[in-house]
């Protein structure tokens, strides 16, 4: 799919990823807040906060839960979501499965995109980010080249948030 269909088809999950980021990310304040300052609710930290959004097809779900892709490469040149990520954009990464009918999601977790920043950066310095390294994977119709990470190869903290938790 080109970036255009890629992001329409996504988008139509931002309903679906709101809520849970707000879940997330806002809370109620300590009692002291609501009592002296007419706060009932507060959000966790007060900059700018950006997400980058992933969604996939059901079909990957049962046969990589534990797998998450970051595009990495585009035919087309256009700069990917990994340099992105490495050039210090986006705070945290939502990923997240549709279902069957794509009308909701079935599983999804928040990463700490510093964490994986760091984790990268930490992985080239012991030489190991040549491309035999890493798990790539180019789409059926090589309209991308994806980086396939595995949660479980990532520090704890890596995971900010997930429905299984």
């Amino acid at each position: 799919m080109s970036w255009k269909n890629d992001k329409r088809w996504s988008d139509k999950f931002i309903c679906k990823i709101t809520p849970i980021l707000g879940a997330n990310f806002i809370a109620e304040p300590p009692i002291e807040e609501d009592r002296d300052r007419n706060t009932d609710l507060i959000v966790l930290n007060l900059k700018e906060i950006r997400f980058g959004c992933r969604i996939r097809k059901n079909d990957y779900y049962s046969r990589y839960p534990n797998e998450f892709t970051i595009r990495s490469k585009r035919p087309s040149g256009q700069e990917t979501e990994i340099k992105k990520i490495m050039n210090g954009w986006g705070d945290y990464f939502f990923y997240g499965f549709a279902n069957k009918d794509e009308t909701d999601l079935i599983d999804w977790f928040i990463g700490d995109l510093q964490v994986l920043r760091e984790w990268i950066i930490n992985q080239k310095k012991q030489g190991r980010t040549k491309k035999k390294d890493w798990n790539i994977k180019n789409n059926i119709d090589d309209s991308s080249e994806f980086l396939i990470l595995n949660k479980k190869d990532l520090p704890h903290n890596f995971i900010f948030a997930s429905k299984f938790q």
